[in-house]
């Protein structure tokens, strides 16, 4: 499961430096890639998002592994 801690950690790094540009520049790097909304566009925010969720189980990992 490490390989998709890694690849899930990766996703929501790269959907936040999305965010970041969105906040900063108003210019959404995924839109600008893939077009605006998108069948892919969506499947990649859609990816993000739930790889977000699952990382919210890093808390209780990390928990466990420092008792």
């Amino acid at each position: 499961m490490k390989w998709f801690d890694n690849t899930s950690l990766t996703l929501v790094i790269i959907g936040a430096l999305n965010w970041l540009l969105i906040g900063i520049f108003r210019f959404d790097l995924v839109a600008f890639l893939f077009g605006n909304m998108s069948w892919l566009s969506r499947i990649i925010y859609t990816l993000v998002g739930l790889c977000g969720l699952y990382l919210i189980s890093l808390y209780g990992r990390i928990g466990n592994i420092s008792e």
